[in-house]
This record gives C-alpha cells, sequence and structure tokens, in this order.
C-alpha cells in the first residue's frame, strides 16, 4: 500500500507525524488487536483534524459496521480494496462519499498481485505467497476475513525473489495465512515443497525462513524433500495451541498430540540444530485444570526453544466464543505466567548448550555499540565490534548465554 501512494507521488511521512492520509491497516485476530487497532484510528485523527482516515485489513473486513459507527474514520475498506487503495482515497476526496462498500472476501478466487512489492527490512525480505484459510479453527475469524485458500502463482515469487536476490538481501521469509495450503487450489500439482526447491536454487538467497507452518505439513517425504535444500533454515513453527487432545478437539485442530509428537521427532532426526517454536492458548473454553496440567506436562516433554502464550479471547462469529464453560480471566493470567515461565526457563538453557559452539550469524542492526543478528536457527546473537556488519554473515564462537541471546566473539 506504501508503495502504491509513493508511485502516485505522494510522501510517506512516519505516523506519529502530521500527515494528510493516514492509513490503519488493521488487525482482528484477538479482541485486543480490535482495541489497538481502534486506538489508533483514534489517536491519528488527533495528530491531525483535517486528515482522511482509512481502516482497512482485517478488522475493516468482518466488522465494517462497527468501524463506521466512530465518527474519526471516513474510509473502510476490506481486504480486496487494498490493491487500489489510492483510487478509493483519491475518489473519496473528489466525491466526499465517506464510506465505501467492502467487497465480499469469500468470492475472491485468485491471488490478488500488488505487483513486485514486497516488505523488505535491511537484510530480510518477506514474502507472501497465499492468502486464505479453509481450517475454520473453532476460536479463529481469520477464515472470515481473509476468504479461502488462494495460492500466488509461483513464476511472480520467483520473479520477485530474483529481484530482491539482487538488491543484494540475503534472506527471505515465506509467509502467508496458511502456508502449508499452498498450490492446493491450482489445477496442476504444484505444493509449497516445490516451491521451496525452486526459490533454493535463485543466486544470491542464502537463507530461506518458512513462517508459522501446519504440523501436519510435516511428513517423512516433505523433510526428505526440505533436508536437500542447502538454504533452508533448521527454525520451524508449528503451532500447536493446545497441549491436550480434548482441547485440541474442541479448538477443531486436525491432529493429536501423538502426532505431533512424531512430527518433533522427525524434524529433530533429521535437522540437528533444530529449533521449534510455537503457540499455545491458554483458558480455551472448557479448558479444566486436567487439561491445564495435560498441556504443561506436553510441553514440559517437548522443550520448545520458545512459546507464544495466548490468553484465549472471545471472537464474535466463531464457535468457540459460544460455547459454555468460558474461564475466568484471572486463571487465564495465572495459566499464561507459568507457560511464559516454561518458555523463558527452555530458552535460557536452549542458549547455554551453545557455549563454546561456533555459529554462523547473520548481522541485522547495531543498538548501544552492539551488533545484532541471528543464527540460521533463529538464536539471537550480540557482537561487540566498531566494525560496520551490516547484511554479512559470519561465523563466530559462542562465548555466553542469556535469557534471550547468544554473546559470540
Amino acid at each position: 500500500m506504501t508503495q502504491q501512494f509513493i508511485e502516485k507521488g505522494y510522501e510517506v511521512v512516519e505516523y506519529v507525524k502530521k500527515a494528510d492520509i493516514y492509513i490503519v491497516n488493521t488487525c482482528t485476530v484477538t479482541n485486543m488487536s480490535d482495541r489497538k487497532s481502534r486506538q489508533m484510528l483514534r489517536r491519528v485523527k488527533e495528530i491531525n483534524e483535517e486528515a482522511i482516515v482509512v481502516a482497512c485489513g482485517c478488522y475493516a473486513q468482518v466488522s465494517k459496521k462497527e468501524l463506521e459507527d466512530i465518527e474519526e474514520i471516513d474510509l473502510v475498506l476490506g481486504n480486496n480494496e487494498k490493491k487500489e487503495i489510492v483510487e478509493h482515497v483519491e475518489k473519496y476526496i473528489k466525491s466526499q462519499i465517506s464510506k465505501i462498500q467492502t467487497q465480499d472476501i469469500m468470492k475472491q478466487k485468485e491471488f490478488i498481485e500488488f505487483g513486485d512489492i514486497t516488505f523488505t527490512e535491511k537484510t530480510r525480505a518477506v514474502i507472501k505467497i497465499q492468502d486464505g484459510c479453509d481450517r475454520f479453527c473453532s476460536y479463529c475469524i481469520i477464515p472470515y476475513a481473509r476468504g479461502r485458500v488462494r495460492s500466488r502463482k509461483p513464476e511472480h515469487i520467483l520473479s520477485e525473489i530474483c529481484k530482491i536476490a539482487k538488491e543484494g538481501i540475503k534472506e527471505i521469509v515465506i509467509t502467508g495465512i496458511h502456508i502449508a495450503s499452498y498450490g492446493k487450489d491450482f489445477k496442476q500439482e504444484y505444493l509449497l515443497i516445490d516451491l521451496l526447491e525452486e526459490i533454493n536454487e535463485i543466486k544470491g538467497i542464502e537463507r530461506i525462513r518458512l513462517g508459522s507452518i501446519e504440523p501436519l505439513l510435516i511428513t517423512e517425504e516433505f523433510v526428505s524433500r526440505l533436508e536437500k535444500l542447502t538454504k533452508i533454515c533448521h527454525q520451524f513453527h508449528l503451532s500447536l495451541q493446545s497441549g491436550c487432545d480434548e482441547t485440541l478437539k474442541r479448538m477443531n485442530r486436525r491432529y493429536t498430540t501423538e502426532q505431533f509428537i512424531k512430527i518433533t521427532k522427525l524434524l529433530r532426526h533429521t535437522f540437528e540444530d533444530a529449533i521449534l517454536t510455537t503457540d499455545i492458548i491458554v483458558g480455551f473454553p472448557g479448558e479444566s485444570e486436567e487439561e491445564f496440567k495435560k498441556t504443561y506436562k506436553f510441553l514440559e516433554e517437548i522443550k520448545f526453544y520458545k512459546m507464544h502464550v495466548f490468553k484465549y479471547s472471545p471472537r464474535k462469529g466463531t464457535k468457540a466464543s459460544v460455547m459454555p464453560n468460558q474461564i475466568d480471566g484471572n486463571k487465564k493470567e495465572e495459566r499464561s505466567k507459568k507457560l511464559i515461565e516454561l518458555s523463558n526457563e527452555n530458552e535460557k538453557k536452549y542458549n547455554e548448550k551453545y557455549i563454546g559452539k561456533k555459529v554462523e550469524v547473520l548481522f541485522e542492526e547495531e543498538k548501544n555499540d552492539i551488533w545484532q543478528g541471528h543464527t540460521k536457527n533463529y538464536i539471537l546473537a550480540h557482537y561487540k565490534t566498531k566494525e560496520n556488519l551490516e547484511n554479512k554473515i559470519i561465523t563466530l564462537q559462542c562465548v555466553g548465554a542469556e535469557e534471550e541471546y547468544i554473546i559470540v566473539n
């Protein structure tokens, strides 16, 4: 969206500065996301009362009427309208029509191409390869906000990555709403692993990192092909959500804890330096103390490097929001703290195992005279030096470990 405005001659400023137009790309994954989106929409209007404020993205997609009632908002655009956002804004400026009808996302059958536009950092580019999700987990509003699975054509992805490689960016992150579904909407069979094999051949790209993946994507065939790709980063974010089979069933997750254990063993057997991270929801409707204990015990067994812990947040329009036995907020907070403590403990112990070992670090930025970067399996590393290391990959020795990072020299 930023690129579209730049190409039409607009100047981009930081959101805290006075601007004529503010675009707030909203999120609706939790109630907190909704609240933060509303706060931001009101905040930017305070900076410039005369500005045009546009709400777009997932919250705008599923809660159009709710946002229309907020007087600070001038335009409400769904996810499909992003590709023509400048036209919508300019139409508003000319006509002063304050609201635009959002299109039905469920009718969208193909991936919307924005052209060769990718979010890039100094050393890393994020490549979106698909949109939408057909899983309909009972707690999740995203399928209604993003629509059905739509995969981006491989030729567009590969062309964009080639351009990124020429710019000197060494690492790409493969992302989407449900990347395990990539290619399943194509007429001819072409899946995620086929795409990764082609990306691995692109000169200049040295690291390929996978975003969050569905656990059932990890099969022996998938891993045997993945093992041959020299540029794949051995960090796997497997979205677990619960370590209790009864809870998983109510969530409409399509695997069991037994299957999940086999998946983690397969990855760790294949990639000795594999780091596994995950998402966990605590306080899901009906999660008894016994079910939470099962989850905790399961997580102790798996020993994830890091766990992102979320307190269950009811989303209007989902099955879970009307389930009986909703959990008290204090219990959610208590369970969340326990899992965060376990996660921090796991991370520190894992980092300590690297002391004395050599690691390959891609340095990204300098903070307080310390250069920071990540190993190939995504451990944060700190290195004190006056040398400019931006976008350089260097092999160094780990000489210390903290809870959130290792120290190299």
